[in-house]
């Protein structure tokens, strides 16, 4: 099909090109209410678009978002943060451009050179997972950060307030009434995440709110992964039955589900025996397992959506501090009362008269 051109409209509304480009431009002028209104009423008859590359040139603007990151789109667990930047482009007529460089910095560098020969109008710097990050050469000053923190100064970022989901997660192991409450972290050394010590920070302080002594002996830690939280809530569950945990709370939904094949493995029930609660409600993980995983939800998708909502200047006002963003706890099915606090049914003792006549048959 030809592309419908200007020349096109200007024919169909019976004026000439310099008037369509005035209206369907906004052009101050003095053309009439009624032409400017017969020219768009062509220009839908026709079918004419405006070319989008002719009007960023005009507007200094292309349209275009860049969006850095090591791994969001080959992942099945941080995709949401895409979702989120890409419906807020969507919305406003922008297009995303996509680099996952799988961390490998030679990449990283091809792709913000890349990004700059474009002109694109903002560029979103993304990490799967929350950390502290150098700042790549040549990535713009007024470039939006999202899951992650730079080192140096002067640029904005979202990422999950750690703390607080810890906290959360904690609150309500203890709401239900456990005091003997487990944490079961990640062992990485190398590249530590920070939510590792943040939601270990958040458990303490919600033990110490509810005035329940910590216990080194509930701390537990393994890689991230099922086999890990398997491994670590094995030595939990080997524990005196006056030490062990009646709750656990893993670093992610990963141990987690770990975690139940451990207290399975004892002929243990959940939650009935022992709670556990995760964090991430990582899609096809948390809400797959049985029963359901309650959780601490990372807000992946709301971050993204408020890195291009900063990145097109949507959000005004925003300063260069970093914006924590609440981890809300998705509730299932995974956290009960501990044992000592579920009612058990009363025994009534039978009466020597009951038991005489419940002894003779019918007749």
């Amino acid at each position: 099909m030809a592309r419908v051109r200007i020349s096109d409209v200007a024919a169909a509304a019976g004026v000439s090109v310099t008037t369509v480009s005035l209206v369907l431009n906004d052009a101050p002028s003095r053309i009439s209410q009624e032409t400017r209104e017969r020219v768009r009423a062509a220009a839908d008859a026709v079918g004419y678009a405006p070319s989008s590359l002719a009007r960023g040139l005009r507007q200094q603007r292309t349209n275009t978002i860049g969006l850095i990151s090591d791994q969001i789109a080959t992942t099945p667990y941080a995709g949401r943060m895409l979702a989120g930047a890409q419906d807020v482009a969507r919305r406003h007529g922008q297009l995303v451009f996509l680099v996952d460089t799988e961390g490998d910095a030679d990449v990283e560098r091809a792709a913000i050179r890349a990004l700059a020969a474009q002109q694109v109008d903002a560029t979103i710097y993304a990490s799967m997972w929350h950390r502290v990050v150098r700042v790549p050469e040549g990535l713009p000053r007024d470039a939006v950060f999202l899951d992650c923190t730079p080192e140096a100064p002067g640029f904005r970022s979202v990422v999950p307030d750690d703390r607080a989901g810890g906290a959360a997660a904690a609150r309500e192991l203890v709401g239900a009434g456990h005091r003997r409450i487990a944490f079961v972290n990640t062992a990485d050394t190398v590249d530590r995440p920070i939510a590792a010590d943040l939601r270990f920070e958040g458990y303490l302080s919600v033990l110490a709110e509810a005035g329940v002594a910590a216990d080194p002996a509930l701390y537990a830690q393994g890689e991230v992964s099922a086999r890990g939280g398997r491994e670590a809530v094995s030595q939990l569950l080997d524990l005196p039955d006056e030490q062990r945990p009646t709750a656990i709370f893993c670093f992610n939904d990963r141990m987690a589900a770990g975690a139940y094949m451990a207290v399975r493995a004892r002929g243990l029930r959940i939650p009935e025996d022992i709670s556990i609660i995760g964090y991430d409600d990582q899609q096809l993980i948390a809400a797959e397992q049985d029963p359901p995983l309650t959780t601490v939800a990372l807000p992946h998708y709301e971050m993204g959506r408020w890195a291009m909502e900063v990145a097109l200047g949507i959000r005004a006002g925003e300063t260069d501090a970093t914006h924590q963003m609440e981890c809300p706890v998705i509730r299932r099915d995974s956290v009960g009362p501990p044992p000592a606090l579920v009612a058990k049914p009363s025994r009534r003792r039978t009466s020597h008269t009951e038991r005489s006549h419940s002894a003779t048959p019918e007749r």
